[in-house]
């Protein structure tokens, strides 16, 4: 089982950018999709970006497109999450799971990290 650490967020402005990163352990992380879910206040989980084994398909939702950049590196078994002009909206905690786009909100995942856009 791929055991999964989420780190990088904290409290920007709006229009601004961080980079979350999910450190993976275990061998088999070069062998299982993975994605970034995020839950909102008082809001269920949400799924945002998924990526296949070998970065060739990326899935975004809507809200995220054209903003959100999702990276992985198996050989340092890590991923990533760019997000670009981040808004008030995208304020919650980012999780990433070791599972593809159907079962991202279900999978097992790290503790998390929050992500606040305030001004």
């Amino acid at each position: 089982e791929v055991q999964l650490v989420e780190s990088g967020g904290g409290l920007v402005q709006p229009g601004g950018s961080l980079t979350l990163s999910c450190a993976a352990s275990g061998n088999t992380f070069s062998s299982v999709e993975m994605s970034w879910v995020r839950q909102a206040p008082g809001k269920g989980l949400e799924w945002v970006s998924s990526i296949n084994r070998d970065s060739s398909i990326l899935y975004y939702a809507d809200s995220v497109k054209g903003r959100f950049t999702i990276s992985r590196d198996n050989a340092k078994n890590t991923g990533t999450l760019q997000m670009n002009n981040l808004q008030p909206e995208d304020t919650a905690v980012y999780y990433c799971a070791a599972a593809g786009p159907t079962l991202a909100t279900t999978a097992s995942r790290g503790q998390g990290t929050q992500v606040t856009v305030s001004s």
